[in-house]
C-alpha cells in the first residue's frame, strides 16, 4: 500500500498512537513541505548527499477530533515526497512515539534510508556525528533540519552545536501562548526555559523591558532569535502565517528559515509563490 501525502485526504487508522492537533496544523505541514521541496530543488545536482532531520518527529500522525481526521506529521510527509533525499533521521525523546513511527516507516517506507534516534535533543549533536555523512573535499553534504516541538523545550545551545556542523534550519515559532501561559508566565515562572530557548547571550531582564502583552512578547522573541542566528553567520528569512488557534492566541505566527549556504530569501519567495498558486486553485 502506497503512502500518499495530501493534507485534504484523511489517512486510514492503523490503531497506533496519534497526536491531537488543531486544524491550522495542517497548513503548517503544507508550508514545511513547500520549504523542503524548494530547498531540495535549489541544491539538487549541487550536493552529493541531502540529509533530512526532524528533531521532534513524534509518532508521525496528527488527529483532528477522536481519530476522525488523520494526517501526516512532518516526518511522514517528508518521506512521502518524491525528492532526492539520501537519508532521513527522525528523532524523539519519547520511546513510545518512536515505536509507533517505526511501525509506520517499516510499513510504508522500507525502500528509504531511515534512521530513528531516541533521546533528548541535548544528546543528539554527538549522535549525528556518527550518522550524518561527513563533508570532505569534493564531497558536499547538506542537512535540512526541522525544529518543530510546539513548545520552547529546546536549547539554543543545541542549535549552536548543530550550526557548528553546518546544518540548515526550518523553525516554526509555535508554542502555547494564551491568557494563562502568557508573557508574564514565560518571563517569570518559566524564565529558565525561556533563557535556554533564546540563548545565554540574551539577558532575560533586558528582554522583558519592551514586553507589554502576548503580542509584543512573541514579536520580541522571534526578533531576538533571528538576531542570534545572524550573529552565528546565518542568512535568515521569516514568513508570517495566519493562525486560528485556541492554544496560541495570536492572529499569525512566524516560520524562520536559516542557512549559511543558500539564499533564504530566494527559497522563501519560491515557497510563497507556490502557496499563492495553491490558494488560488482552491478558491
Amino acid at each position: 500500500m502506497k503512502f500518499i501525502y495530501r493534507p485534504d485526504v484523511s489517512l486510514p487508522d492503523d490503531g497506533f498512537s496519534v497526536t491531537a492537533a488543531e486544524p491550522w496544523i495542517k497548513g503548517k505541514i503544507s508550508i514545511i513541505q513547500q520549504y523542503l521541496t524548494s530547498y531540495v530543488g535549489t541544491i539538487a545536482g549541487k550536493a552529493d548527499e541531502i540529509v533530512f532531520i526532524d528533531l521532534f518527529a513524534g509518532n508521525g500522525i496528527y488527529s483532528l477530533g477522536a481519530r476522525a481526521d488523520l494526517f501526516a506529521a512532518t516526518s511522514l510527509m517528508a518521506l512521502a515526497q518524491d525528492l532526492p533525499i539520501t537519508k532521513f533521521i527522525l528523532c524523539d525523546k519519547e520511546e513510545a512515539s518512536l515505536n509507533s513511527l517505526k511501525v509506520r516507516v517499516n510499513k510504508y517506507f522500507r525502500d528509504k534510508n531511515v534512521l530513528l534516534l531516541n533521546g533528548r535533543t541535548e544528546e543528539l549533536p554527538q549522535k549525528f556525528d556518527l550518522y550524518v555523512p561527513k563533508r570532505k573535499r569534493g564531497y558536499r553534504v547538506v542537512v535540512f533540519c526541522v525544529v518543530d516541538p510546539f513548545s520552547l523545550d529546546f536549547s539554543f545551545n543545541t542549535i549552536a552545536q548543530l550550526a557548528e556542523r553546518g546544518f540548515d534550519f526550518l523553525i516554526p515559532f509555535t508554542f502555547v501562548l494564551n491568557d494563562r501561559l502568557n508573557d508574564r508566565y514565560y518571563l517569570r515562572e518559566a524564565g529558565d526555559k525561556l533563557q535556554r530557548f533564546i540563548g545565554d547571550n540574551t539577558d532575560i531582564k533586558r528582554f522583558g523591558i519592551e514586553v507589554y502583552n502576548n503580542q509584543s512578547f512573541y514579536k520580541k522573541l522571534v526578533q531576538v532569535y533571528e538576531s542570534n542566528m545572524l550573529a552565528m553567520g546565518y542568512n535568515t528569512s521569516l514568513s508570517s502565517q495566519r493562525l486560528d488557534s485556541g492554544l496560541m492566541e495570536l492572529t499569525s505566527y512566524q516560520i524562520g528559515f536559516f542557512s549559511k549556504q543558500f539564499s533564504t530569501k530566494a527559497i522563501q519567495q519560491n515557497v510563497e509563490a507556490t502557496l499563492h498558486v495553491q490558494f488560488d486553485l482552491f478558491q
